[in-house]
């Protein structure tokens, strides 16, 4: 009896201990999941920024490297209802690419076939099968930013220094503002303080604007303007002259791309949808693109050709309704692997 007894003590010790075990256990688990989901934790890092702000991990659209995941908006940015993505990219994992050359159009579906990158966003502005936008790859410049703007039916015309970013040669992800001099590109601390109806400014050289410094990237893509500058908001595009009567509209709701990098090591592509393709989505100005990319930590920032050109693939799916009914085709675009 007295065995007996302390076999169903001991047993009931067991099954305590297993109790407490599993307690545990379940408690380490929901504390991961939580750490994962509460924002309050790792602060510094931009994932927690970007679920902070009402971001949702997708899981919608296949198979994804580990150091590559995509977010969707809150309904809601900038006090405008919206329909947003993101990819995420962990910079010292991801293979950062730009596609296309000088001249060619292709659609997205057209690069993906063609390379079956992960992500794939459109990259800078065109005119009739040609980049008007710089592009360089594997270090060498294939085409630089337009060198000059007319206004006031060609009475006037200007020589902006327009907005690129780039991977450098010692593998940093920045933005400048970039202008070509005798077939070599410089990058400037500032863009050259140009204004629409003003008196145009000298031509960019090598001294001018001050601080310039040669421009040694490995890939990059131009565009503009320059929305994020050392974790500050500038929105250039009256001195890079994207200004209203350029077609841009930087101050109109229109769907956006950007590309941008964070202080804690990540690339961001972007794109938002627009012109009512999902009712009442009308659009985000670059105003709201920059907020909107500054809230979720990014550090450096550029604008990219948006209104039809937007679209933005995942392993070859759509994120966005392009605004123009279907994929425009464009001649550069930027990817991730």
């Amino acid at each position: 009896m007295q065995l007996k007894t302390s076999r169903i003590a001991l047993l009931l010790i067991m099954g305590v201990i297993y109790m407490f075990a599993m307690a545990s256990c379940g408690s380490e688990t929901k504390e991961y999941n939580w750490e994962w989901e509460n924002p309050t934790k790792n602060e510094g890092s931009a994932d927690s920024l970007i679920i902070k702000n009402g971001w949702t991990l997708q899981t919608s659209f296949g198979n994804l490297p580990e150091y590559i995941r995509v977010y969707k908006s809150a309904n809601v940015l900038q006090n405008k209802m919206a329909v947003a993505y993101i990819a995420v990219a962990d910079i010292d994992k991801t293979n950062f690419k730009v596609l296309g050359n000088a001249t060619g159009y292709h659609t997205p579906n057209d690069f993906y076939d063609a390379g079956k990158e992960t992500v794939i966003l459109n990259g800078g502005y065109f005119w009739d099968g040609a980049s008007v936008s710089l592009l360089c790859k594997e270090g060498e410049t294939l085409c630089p930013n337009s060198p000059y703007v007319w206004r006031q039916n060609g009475e006037l015309v200007y020589y902006p220094t327009k907005g690129a970013f780039a991977e450098m040669k010692n593998g940093k992800f920045q933005v400048d503002w970039v202008y070509n001099v005798n077939g070599s590109s410089y990058a400037y601390p500032a863009p050259a303080h140009n204004s629409s109806g003003s008196a145009p400014l000298p031509q960019p050289s090598a001294t001018f604007p001050e601080g310039g410094i040669l421009w040694n990237a490995q890939n990059g893509i131009g565009g503009g303007p320059v929305l994020i500058k050392d974790s500050t908001v500038v929105n250039t595009y009256e001195e890079e002259l994207f200004d209203a009567n350029s077609g841009v509209g930087p101050t109109i709701n229109n769907p956006r791309s950007a590309i941008a990098v964070t202080g804690t090591g990540q690339l961001i592509f972007f794109v938002c949808e627009g012109r009512n393709m999902t009712e009442g989505v009308k659009g985000l100005t670059l105003e709201d693109l920059a907020n909107t990319l500054l809230k979720i930590g990014c550090t450096q920032a550029l604008n990219l050709d948006g209104g039809g050109s937007s679209c933005m693939l995942i392993n070859g799916e759509e994120t966005i309704k392009p605004s123009d009914g279907k994929q425009r085709s464009v001649v550069t675009a930027v990817a991730l692997n």
